[in-house]
């Protein structure tokens, strides 16, 4: 958590994450929320990537990694939330990536490409989520391309998922369309976290970097206790402790 989460009651808090075959757009979708709320300023709001930022991610095309972003939103009820937003790879090769995603969240975006429909790992990463209980917000994305298929997609996910046709959101992360129906949704239909501050300290690892001033750098869902600066840690899988240099 962020030292400006502190300041929010966890009922602000949402944890999603986005899941999708890969090349729906989800990432594209994205990057669109963070210029939209504020996050980029308005000269990026071209062509630039901004989640996909590794060069291999670049030059392909596709998320490789995992990417854990914090978005400060503003409802239309005039409440301030802070959301928790996890990108996740849609190739089938990086289902880890995603099921580690998934164990942090509360809920996800499935987003299923209109021109293409649903695909097989739509399907895989759905169980996934379904097996860690989480809230599931369908979405269309590419609705404004040519070869759409809005209606036989809208079927498929009825089929798959059972839920209503007004429960599916229609966006297009090209030209931004859907973008504020998809955040009031998030903060609507998505249970906020729950946990005991006065608890033991639990946390869930779901991602991790090597940073060459400031070490390995840990990216962590906590569930109960608190964590602050110089705290003693231990890692449950190896035993290992450590002191916690810097909590942001």
């Amino acid at each position: 958590m962020s030292s400006e989460s502190k300041l929010f009651q966890p009922s602000h808090l949402r944890n999603i994450c986005i899941i999708a075959h890969v090349d729906h757009g989800k990432t594209t979708l994205i990057d669109h929320v963070l210029r939209q709320t504020g996050l980029f300023a308005e000269h990026q709001r071209a062509e630039e990537r901004v989640m996909d930022s590794g060069d291999l991610e670049k030059e392909k095309g596709i998320t490789i990694k995992s990417h854990a972003i914090q978005i400060n939103y503003k409802h239309t009820d005039g409440q301030e939330y802070i959301l928790n937003l996890i990108d996740t790879p849609g190739h089938v090769d990086f289902s880890y990536e995603v099921s580690r995603a998934l164990a942090a969240c509360e809920g996800c975006l499935l987003l299923v490409d209109a021109t293409q429909g649903i695909q097989a790992q739509t399907i895989s990463n759905l169980y996934l989520a379904i097996d860690n209980n989480l809230e599931i917000i369908p979405v269309i994305n590419k609705i404004d391309m040519e070869g759409a298929m809005i209606p036989e997609v809208t079927d498929q996910i009825i089929d798959l998922i059972g839920c209503k046709q007004e429960d599916i959101l229609l966006a297009s992360g090209k030209s931004g369309i859907g973008i504020e129906e998809i955040l009031t949704a998030i903060i609507d239909r998505i249970p906020a976290p729950t946990g005991n501050t006065e608890a033991p300290l639990q946390a869930l690892i779901f991602d991790s970097v090597f940073n060459s001033f400031r070490g390995i750098i840990v990216y962590f869902r906590v569930f109960n206790g608190i964590l602050k600066k110089n705290d003693k840690i231990k890692f449950s899988n190896t035993g290992l402790e450590y002191t916690a240099d810097e909590v942001g």
